[in-house]
């Protein structure tokens, strides 16, 4: 049984910086391809990165140069560090898992993934 789980949200004030981790089981976790999302209230959910099997990754343009995205096969762990975090990234994150026997590029849209984890809060205010 696949499964994800995030951690590491919280509450941070502007210009702070968070680590998420997305802990992955039950399945070949290199082959997968893995990505990060979030969901303000009201809002759509959007990709924030993805990186591929080969490490090669996608960064929403929102997030470039702040955010990176990260995986540690041997951990079977997904990072996403948060750098010069602004009140616009609150939001719920969401780490997601797509199927398959390599991830030959990564994929930026939440319907292309197959796992979801639960999702963690992140909370920056001025």
């Amino acid at each position: 049984q696949v499964r994800v789980v995030e951690s590491g949200g919280g509450s941070v004030q502007a210009g702070g910086s968070l680590r998420l981790s997305c802990a992955a089981s039950g399945y070949t976790y290199s082959t997968y391809c893995m990505g990060w999302f979030r969901q303000a209230p009201g809002k759509e959910r959007e990709g924030v990165a993805a990186i591929d099997s080969a490490s090669i990754t996608w960064y929403a343009d929102s997030v470039k140069g702040r955010f990176s995205i990260s995986k540690d096969n041997a951990k079977n762990t997904l990072y996403l560090q948060m750098n010069s975090l602004s009140p616009e990234d609150s939001a719920m994150y969401y780490c997601a898992a797509r199927s398959g026997s390599f991830c030959y590029t990564p994929r930026r849209q939440p319907s292309a993934y197959d796992y979801w984890g639960q999702g963690t809060q992140v909370t920056v205010s001025l």
